[in-house]
């Protein structure tokens, strides 16, 4: 689980590099977990060349957690609108992640983290 607050702070503090190790973590822990998506080999990737494409995909896989789990998934691709194109109106970017990150989290908790 991480702090959405602070995962934003540090995004904006090493100009973006930060989003990029997130994307590498989230989607990594959630193949471990899951044994389904991206994992994160595939996640950096996309995050470093095509940037625009992995918050729908990252979303869409959140969302697939509690899919699989037999619950109403919270976030989806289409979740992804909020950064590109909502990315014009600046703060969408920041409402993707809060949706995002708060959807995960929750989940780790359902399971156990802490």
């Amino acid at each position: 689980m991480r702090g959405t607050g602070l995962c934003i702070v540090l995004a904006i503090v090493t100009i973006g590099i930060y989003a990029i190790v997130w994307f590498v973590k989230v989607h990594g822990e959630m193949k471990r977990h899951s044994g389904q998506g991206i994992g994160g080999g595939l996640a950096f990737v996309l995050a470093f060349f095509v940037g625009f494409v992995i918050p729908y995909v990252t979303s869409h896989e959140v969302g697939g957690l509690y899919e699989r789990a037999g619950r109403e998934k919270p976030v989806s691709a289409t979740t992804g609108l909020w950064y590109f194109p909502g990315s014009l109106i600046i703060v969408g970017p920041i409402v993707w992640f809060v949706k995002t990150n708060g959807a995960l989290n929750e989940y780790w908790r359902s399971v156990g983290a802490s």
